[in-house]
């Protein structure tokens, strides 16, 4: 039986939920990864067509959720280089959403909660190695 591929993205069971009752006010979502300013680092929700990706944008996946289309998840490029040996969940806490988020209104905001891959995810994404094997310098140059 063959394995599911390592993904960069998951969503957790409380904001698949919200995503389920989202989706059926406003139809097709999508994320995008904020890089900060006036959001902070946010994962931003908006329906599908309403946020402008460009070339600069990495799609990190997609979430799976039962009953809806696949919600695409993205970031930019830029940022991607500070982000790629993480694997990021969204979740969804009390509180209220910034900037034109979808759920900004309903009391609750989408969050990002991260963790290093695992050396199955760096084999999967092509990260493993030592970092001067990545053409990248180690810990020990940069202090």
């Amino acid at each position: 039986m063959p394995t599911a591929s390592p993904s960069r993205v998951d969503v957790t069971a409380e904001a698949a939920a919200f995503l389920v009752d989202l989706t059926a006010r406003h139809g097709p979502l999508m994320f995008h990864q904020s890089g900060g300013c006036c959001d902070g680092s946010s994962p931003m929700c908006y329906p599908v067509g309403f946020f402008r990706l460009g070339t600069v944008d990495v799609h990190l996946g997609d979430l799976r959720i039962a009953g809806l289309d696949p919600i695409e998840v993205h970031m930019s490029r830029s940022q991607f280089e500070y982000w790629k040996y993480t694997h990021l969940t969204i979740d969804v806490v009390p509180g209220r959403g910034a900037g034109f988020s979808i759920e900004s209104p309903d009391g609750r905001r989408f969050l990002i909660r991260s963790r290093l891959l695992d050396d199955a995810e760096l084999t999967a994404f092509d990260l493993a190695g030592a970092p001067e094997e990545r053409g990248q310098p180690s810990t020990s140059a940069l202090s």
